[in-house]
């Protein structure tokens, strides 16, 4: 196979500088945005969207559905990425994308709300993969930590702004308005991504890794109906949520054995000989589980409990959103300057387990300033930990591998927030149910039809009934919170065994070589750390002026 050569180190270094990254930043930016915001758009919009559809007991799936679709495709962008290039492929991921949200705002039923949103998956996995390869394409490691803590508080201020979104379309113009608002900022993002981005075209012959991606998306969805379907829909031990795990433990099996095989797997086996690799990718994947479970139910929570509007649920969530931009901007930051950073998934994991144990102990008689002061902490939590992970990870491969990497990382972390999404929903429905089969007084009959509930319908309605579903949804969910915590404090053992490996401060710096370079000159790195391949090994200097791998450059760049 043939790679293509990395851009010249002195692309990011000379004139060009900043200028030349900053209209492809700008590109990312609104790829990065409109990814993110689909995944919040719908909290604060969801609870009168189902209710009108009729539909509250598939809610999860309009969550679930893209976060399902979005982590099956991330591997395959990341892979195809690194053998042909990134524009085309990001581009078609918009293209998708756009397509999704055609179905969703002309949908009048669950059904296709939900096949809308597996679309928009389809084509979201690919944004948020994308536009972090395409950065690394551009700026080296340590430079690049600025830019990927930019786009996590862009990430944080589409949390904030999604929900938001979600509540005024609901309250004025309609929850529709929430697909129809990715057109014109999809089409920007095509523009900008069509007019600025001049990247590598690799000449690479793609052997597609087919068995790769059918066995992964067996098992993935397999896993996802398992965490949705158990215990709600189906008894744990009924016939079919047992036959859904015999095919997920299968079908991992298969996939494991179809990567080894493969000639160019989606997911290489030899990522994990790196122990950051699996360490960072861990700990991305818990953080996952935690966020999501969390972001997909606050504001049902609020709107249900507090007995606030859309809009304002929304707003109640801006305090996690601050914590969540400053965790993000300052751990980039720091790590530019300093070059330091494993302090900071420690704290992340710290403030993940103190912001779970508060949010378990509310009622529905806490203060509306204690609840928020939780929710900036949980932020906190978040925000010290989503970025830098992905770049200690993109810190362990070389240049070339770096979308594979990305994928890989961000894939496992996906996969933690839909189980994290499926399973707080599944517990959260479970817990509800119960506790309203329990508490509702004789001639309950009056609240309606319960699948039907919409927190306006709940405002409506006599004291006595809707102070026990008032009590019921707080009961609910926040024993939930509480049992995700012993995770955290797995994740926080499991990070105090990263390895601080300095950041490479040049594009073509290969990270394969590092490790021996340092174990030869007695630095930091050791063997073992980061699988070595050595036909990519340096021949020459590798100071930032070097030129690119002269090896692997076959037929040479194309522009795209």
């Amino acid at each position: 196979m043939t790679h293509s050569s990395r851009p010249d180190a002195n692309t990011v270094d000379q004139a060009g500088g900043s200028r030349h990254i900053l209209p492809i930043f700008a590109g990312l930016l609104v790829a990065m945005l409109l990814a993110s915001l689909d995944q919040t758009i719908f909290s604060t919009a969801l609870p009168t969207i189902v209710g009108e559809l009729g539909g509250v007991n598939h809610m999860l799936w309009v969550t679930t559905a893209y976060l399902v679709a979005s982590t099956i495709m991330m591997p395959i962008y990341g892979k195809l990425g690194d053998l042909i290039g990134r524009k085309g492929l990001f581009i078609g991921a918009l293209s998708i994308f756009l397509v999704g949200s055609i179905v969703g705002g002309f949908a009048q039923d669950m059904t296709w709300l939900i096949i809308a949103r597996a679309i928009q998956g389809l084509g979201g996995g690919g944004l948020m993969i994308l536009s972090q390869a395409i950065i690394a394409d551009v700026a080296p490691v340590r430079e690049r930590s600025k830019y990927m803590g930019i786009m996590g508080a862009v990430f944080g201020l589409s949390a904030v702004v999604g929900p938001l979104l979600g509540g005024w379309f609901t309250e004025s113009v309609g929850w529709r308005w929430a697909f129809w608002i990715n057109i014109p900022l999809g089409i920007a993002a095509i523009a900008l991504a069509a007019f600025f981005l001049k990247l590598p075209k690799h000449d690479s012959k793609v052997r597609f890794d087919v068995w790769g991606v059918l066995t992964m998306a067996i098992a993935v969805t397999s896993i996802i109906l398992v965490a949705s379907w158990g215990g709600t829909e189906y008894e744990w031990n009924s016939p079919i949520i047992i036959w859904l795990i015999v095919i997920a433990t299968v079908f991992s099996a298969l996939f494991v054995l179809a990567e080894y095989k493969a000639e160019e797997p989606i997911i290489p086996l030899s990522l994990f000989k790196s122990r950051n690799f699996v360490l960072a990718t861990i700990a991305g994947l818990f953080i996952g589980i935690a966020m999501f479970g969390a972001i997909a139910y606050l504001p049902t929570y609020l709107q249900m409990v507090t007995g606030v509007n859309a809009t304002v649920s929304g707003l109640m969530l801006i305090p996690m959103i601050v914590g969540l931009m400053a965790g993000a901007i300052t751990t980039g930051q720091l790590a530019a300057k300093t070059g330091r950073y494993k302090w900071m998934p420690i704290g992340s994991m710290v403030g993940l387990g103190i912001g779970l144990w508060l949010l378990s102990t509310l009622t529905v008689d806490t203060p509306l300033w204690v609840l928020m002061s939780y929710l900036f902490v949980l932020g906190l939590g978040v925000g010290l930990g989503m970025q830098i992970l992905v770049l200690i990870v993109q810190n362990s491969f070389p240049d070339r591998q770096v979308g594979t990497a990305t994928a890989a990382n961000n894939f496992f972390r996906e996969i933690g927030a839909s189980l994290g999404g499926a399973i707080v929903g599944a517990l959260f429905t479970a817990n509800l149910t119960n506790l309203l089969t329990e508490n509702m007084p004789a001639g309950g009959g009056d609240a309606g039809d319960l699948n039907s509930l919409t927190p306006a319908a709940v405002r409506d309605l006599p004291d006595q009934i809707r102070e026990v579903i008032v009590g019921s949804y707080n009961d609910a969910l926040t024993p939930v919170f509480a049992t995700l915590i012993p995770m955290v404090l797995v994740g926080l053992v499991l990070v105090l065994f990263i390895k601080e490996v300095p950041l490479r401060a040049s594009l073509d710096e290969d990270a394969d070589a590092h490790p021996v370079r340092e174990a030869v000159t007695g630095g930091l790195a050791a063997p073992g750390l980061v699988s070595v391949d050595t036909d990519a090994l340096h021949t020459g200097p590798t100071d930032a002026g070097s030129t690119s791998r002269t090896g692997q450059t076959g037929t040479g760049d194309k522009r795209e």
